[in-house]
């Protein structure tokens, strides 16, 4: 492709293998600046948002990454080169949405580099807790590839011409490991309230709701064991497998439509959360149901809930602390303010302020020396 055919805005992200909540930040970073063609390094329709067929979808050549697609995280030592790989990018925008790998992705001069940072990559800077579950063998290879992954992401961090963090605590994390100061773009809201609704079977009509993917950093079992000892409430997990061995007030659902998960936010109690996460689009999501959160006091939680407005949170991480905020935790709820709260992450804010950005840092990288 020559510079004059070059696309104006193209957007990268790790790999879609999955609906999480950073995948939906980078369908919407694509729709919003108008991006035709996105780049990852495994996409498996089957497994993420449909909308995404919407797109040009560039991956990877490395057939031994796309093998790996049920976890990538046994794909970790190989997702740096398989990256490095990848021709340069030409065009006058790249936004690359990253925990970790599309940040690799080379640009051509005339191209101006985003990273927009979900976190700095788990896979070395909290590793303990990302591949915990996994066999021996991935973590002795991580282990031990960890010096030289460790280097390809510091020189590939520094080739972006501007750093984009999703909450304040991200941001932090960012200048520690990085040295970069990072603009805060809260990601934004993308699920559709106006959408239909489907109804779940057998969910009670009063219960709390979990979404989540089960890692260790996700906390659910925690929250399992809190409402083991609560038998007279019910706690419905999205993202959770089936399994004979959860408390029978416990309802595992596994995955479930757009529209089921639609009413399972409209009709919830509360959407709960004990994660550390780097924003938590999960309880904005909920809000804009009118429906409030109750989450752990920490990470990105503390950019989009509001104390008494649009939720509540919980001090104590462990089980105890869980009983006590489910308890306590108010019955009624005005649902007018919970909406307006999660209008701060409305599509239409996160646009304009993200052109902002990258317009404010071509200024400053435009004018002359003083």
């Amino acid at each position: 492709m020559t510079s004059s055919a070059a696309p104006q805005t193209v957007v990268a992200h790790d790999y879609f293998t999955q609906r999480g909540g950073a995948e939906r930040v980078a369908l919407e970073i694509a729709r919003q600046m108008g991006a035709k063609e996105i780049i990852t390094s495994v996409y498996d329709p089957d497994r993420t948002f449909p909308e995404f067929a919407d797109f040009t979808i560039t991956q990877s050549a490395s057939r031994a990454v796309r093998s790996m697609r049920h976890d990538m995280r046994r794909a970790l030592p190989l997702l740096a080169t398989a990256w490095s790989r990848m021709p340069p990018v030409d065009a006058e925008l790249l936004v690359c949405s990253s925990s970790g790998w599309s940040h690799g992705l080379r640009a051509t001069d005339r191209t101006m580099k985003v990273v927009y940072c979900h976190n700095p990559a788990r896979w070395l800077y909290q590793r303990a807790d990302y591949v915990r579950d996994q066999p021996l063998p991935v973590r002795a290879a991580l282990s031990a590839l960890s010096p030289r992954l460790r280097s390809w992401d510091q020189r590939a961090a520094h080739t972006a011409q501007l750093y984009i963090a999703n909450s304040e605590s991200v941001a932090v994390r960012i200048r520690h490991v990085y040295g970069i100061r990072a603009e805060v773009l809260h990601p934004p809201l993308s699920i559709d309230v106006t959408g239909p609704q489907v109804a779940v079977p057998d969910v009670p009509a009063e219960y709390f709701l979990a979404v989540s993917r089960t890692r260790g950093y996700k906390g659910t079992s925690l929250l399992i064991d809190a409402f083991a000892r609560m038998p007279n409430r019910t706690l419905v997990i999205v993202g959770l497998p089936d399994s004979t061995t959860l408390p029978r007030n416990v309802i595992a659902l596994g995955h479930v439509s757009e529209a089921q998960l639609r009413w399972l936010y409209a009709n919830t109690r509360a959407l709960m959360s004990m994660s550390h996460e780097d924003f938590g689009l999960t309880p904005v999501e909920a809000n804009a149901f009118g429906r409030p959160a109750l989450v752990l006091r920490a990470g990105g939680f503390l950019d989009s809930t509001l104390e008494g407005v649009s939720g509540m949170f919980i001090d104590d991480e462990s089980v105890e602390g869980v009983i006590r905020g489910v308890r306590g935790f108010p019955s009624e709820w005005d649902s007018d303010p919970i909406r307006a709260s999660a209008e701060r992450f409305s599509p239409a804010s996160f646009a304009q302020n993200l052109r902002d950005v990258i317009a404010g840092s071509r200024t400053l990288t435009s004018s002359p020396a003083r």
